[in-house]
Formats: structure tokens, sequence, C-alpha cells
């Protein structure tokens, strides 16, 4: 009789499952290593690369901003690659196992930049190399980390789902905002440098990939579905989920469109017009977007256990009604940021206190649609389809960031100026939200919820092993 080395269905009890501790952590470290790298790549493009001679070359801004998109959008359109990887062949496990490792080569190609050898190589192939396997691995894994998040849970213990994917969500920013502050730093220190900067991070994936390997028998494993992956994702059930979900990811790009814009983007350019003293600290523009990680972690526990326990009160909360809030408080946060552009058209210089009330609005809609919609795409997903579907909700970053910059593109003169003030500009994206707000609200309504989760009753095989599985807890 064959035996299965893990566990292939959730084990039912009901608490947390034992491998999400090393999923979160897991997290936590890559994406450390991810923002590290990304908070200081465009400042090393045009500030510290270097020719074969070893003399300052650096590329122009345009060059870099074009590296740096090109990058961006590989990151989120590989995901379709990784879901495939996952759900066909490989099952979610070994997908993020494998390419975690390509991730770390790409992690450590960019150390490398700064040595007599990367130099000599040519800095910017050694980039190229680097970023390319960044993005195959960064991007490969997406879909299936969060998909595997779900995998753990069965009927027993899905009341607590929502609760993992708002730390799961926490241990995204808690990594980002402690590598964006430490990266940067490092890169400005001469006695560290690009080597460091670029180095700190890789050995954040290193550790990361070594975390996920030892929860190894503790996670579940669901087995790749093969063939079954291609019939399921086009029968009738398939395409029917794909295009209740694609309806709603409609919706959550706009969401995208205006978030990104807060994070680097026009509201970092805004600042430059305004009185950065923070508490006695003159914060630099690019400093301000650390608002975001920061409130993440104050909002995520707030909205779990204070927030939606007293809305539910007073009306069911459903995940589409709290996407629905969220779509709605971004709006309003964009408001702000106009409110804020009108004041300097006017001559005036005001507080950055203003644009922190901006983020705080725009953060506390963040945790109720970004978390929400992880959450909804995997028990929406049907069993053999999680990682695919979760690739799909990935691209709805990727459409959100393509539809700003089309607009930018639309309103630019010939000369580099915008045929749009800056003013008019916050309050179409404004009313852009809010449109697409008040449409949501009515699609909402025809939704009909379907939830997948994974079996846990075992199998024969399984019944054998039980004492050996999910770290000896019987089914």
């Amino acid at each position: 009789m064959a035996t299965h080395q893990y566990a292939t269905k959730p084990p039912s009890i009901p608490g947390m499952p034992p491998g999400v501790p090393y999923i979160i952590g897991n997290e936590a470290a890559e994406r450390f290593s991810f923002y590290g790298m990304r908070s200081i790549l465009t400042v090393f493009m045009t500030a510290y690369l270097v020719n074969k001679m070893g003399e300052l070359s650096p590329m122009g801004d345009a060059e870099a901003r074009a590296w740096f998109a090109t990058f961006v959008s590989a990151v989120y359109f590989l995901p379709i690659l990784g879901a495939i990887l996952a759900e066909g062949f490989l099952g979610k496990y070994r997908t993020i196992l494998w390419l975690s490792v390509v991730y770390c080569l790409g992690h450590l190609a960019l150390a490398f930049m700064d040595t007599a050898w990367g130099i000599g190589f040519g800095q910017e192939k050694v980039l190229a190399i680097g970023l390319g396997l960044i993005a195959l691995g960064s991007g490969g894994i997406k879909p299936c980390v969060s998909a595997n998040v779900g995998d753990q849970f069965g009927d027993s213990n899905k009341h607590l789902l929502s609760k993992v994917f708002g730390w799961f969500y926490f241990s995204i920013n808690a990594g980002s905002f402690i590598s964006t502050i430490l990266c940067p730093l490092m890169l400005a220190n001469p006695n560290w440098g690009p080597r460091w900067a670029f180095g700190i991070p890789g050995v954040a994936m290193f550790i990361a990939t070594i975390f996920f390997w030892a929860g190894r028998k503790k996670f579940v494993h669901i087995p790749p579905a093969g063939w079954d992956f291609v019939k399921q994702m086009f029968s009738k059930e398939g395409l029917g989920a794909l295009g209740r979900l694609v309806i709603v990811y409609v919706f959550v790009a706009v969401f995208w469109s205006l978030w990104d814009q807060s994070s680097g983007g026009s509201w970092t350019l805004q600042a430059r017009n305004m009185d950065l003293n923070f508490f006695g600290m003159q914060l630099l523009p690019a400093q301000v977007q650390t608002a975001n990680p920061i409130l993440i972690l104050l909002f995520i526990p707030l909205v779990n256990y204070l927030i939606y326990p007293a809305l539910d009160k007073i009306f069911p909360l459903t995940p589409l009604r709290k996407i629905g809030i969220g779509l709605f408080l971004t709006a309003f946060s964009f408001l702000v940021i106009a409110y804020v552009q009108s004041m300097i058209d006017a001559g005036q210089r005001p507080t950055i206190w203003w644009q922190f009330l901006a983020y705080v609005i725009l953060t506390l809609g963040e945790t109720m649609v970004s978390i929400t919609g992880l959450e909804l795409s995997y028990t929406q997903a049907p069993n053999k389809m999680k990682s695919a579907v979760m690739a799909a909700w990935l691209f709805t970053v990727s459409l959100g960031n393509a539809f700003t910059a089309g607009v930018n593109f639309v309103i630019s003169n010939p000369d580099g100026s915008s045929k749009m003030s800056d003013y008019n500009y916050y309050l179409f994206f404004a009313g852009l939200m809010l449109v697409a707000t008040a449409l949501f609200a009515v699609v909402a309504k025809f939704y009909r919820y379907r939830t997948y989760l994974q079996s846990q009753e075992p199998t024969e095989d399984e019944r054998a092993t039980e004492p050996t599985l999910a770290g000896g807890t019987p089914t």
C-alpha cells in the first residue's frame, strides 16, 4: 500500500493549523527581501551604476524608470506561470520551494554587482540577470503562497480564515516597513554600499526559503491537479467562478490605480510642496509613504477585532460589503489630497499632517479591499484552480497601474507638462473611484457566493499513516 510523506488534506481541528507560523514567517522575510531591494533599485541605477572601468556611469531618469517598470510588470505577469506550474505539475509546495531558490540566485547576482567580478562583467548585465531571476522567483511564488495559506484550512476552522489572511498581510507590511528604512540607509553609507544594501535582502530571502522548508512536515500539501486543472478551468463550474470574480476584479483594479499613486507616485511629488515637519523631525518627501506600512500594522488588529464586529451588529458584513466600504474610503482619501492641492495652488504650504490624514483613510480602505480580496479569491476558487485565481487577483495590480500610465500618457504635452492641473487630476481619480464604488454596490447585490475549501476527509492511505500527518494530530 502506498503511503504519503505529507498530509494532503487539512486536519480536522478547530484552531490554527500547525503550518501557519512557518508560512507567516516565510512571508515576512520574503517581503523584507523584495521591498528592500525594490526601494533602492532606481536610486542605484541613477546614482551608483559604474562602467567596466569602475567609473561612475549612471542611467538617466527615463531609462531607469523603464527598467523599473519592466521589472514590476514582469513580477505581476509571471504569477500566471507560477499558477500553471503549481496546479498542473509540481504542486504549490514544490513550486514555492524551487522558485525561491531561483529568487535567492537573483539576489546573489545583485549583491555581486559591486564586486570586481560584477564590474568587469558589466553591472548592467548583472543587473538584468538578477532582476530577471527575481521577477521569475517572486512573481512565480506569489499566487502559490497566498493559496497555500488557505489550503491549511477546512470546514472545522474556516472561521479563522479572515484572521489568518489579516496576519498574512500584517507580515507583508512588517517586512516591507523594516527593509524600506534599512536598505536606503545602507546604500547611502560608504561603509556598506550597494553590495550590502542588495546583499542583506538576499540573506533575508535565503532565511525565508529555509524557514519554508523547515515547515514542510507541518504543511498540508495539496497534490497538483495535472490535466484535471485544465478541465476544471474550462468547465462550466470553473468558467462560472472566474466570471463572477473577474467582475469584482475590474473594480479592484481601479482601487490599485489609486493606491499605487500613494507609494512613490503622485502623493510623493505633492509632498515636496508641503511643510514636512513631523513631531520636530524634518522628513524627506519619499519618507512620508512609510506611513502606509506603519498604519497597516496598527489597522489589521483594529479592523478585525473592533471595527468589523461593531459594523456587523449594524448590518451583516459580507466580503463584498467590506470591499465596497474600502473602495469608498479610497475615493475619500483622494478628495483629501485634492483639498491639499487646492491649498498648494493658493500659495500655501500645508502641513504634512493633511497628507497623513489621507494615508489613514487610504490604509483603512486598503485593509478592507486587499485583505478581504485575498480571502475572497481563495474561497471562491474551485480547489484545482486556487493558484490560477490568485494569479488573476495579482493581475489586477498590473491592470490598475496600466490604466494610471495610460491616463498620464494622454494628458501629457510634448514638453512633458500636463494638460490637466494637479487639482483636477486628483478630482478625476476620486470621481472615478466614487463611480466605481456605486457600480460595485449594484454588482455586489447579484453576486452569488460559492465557497470551496479543501476536503478534510482522509484518504485510505492517510488513515493508515494518520499519526504521522500534520504534526501527529489525528483527523
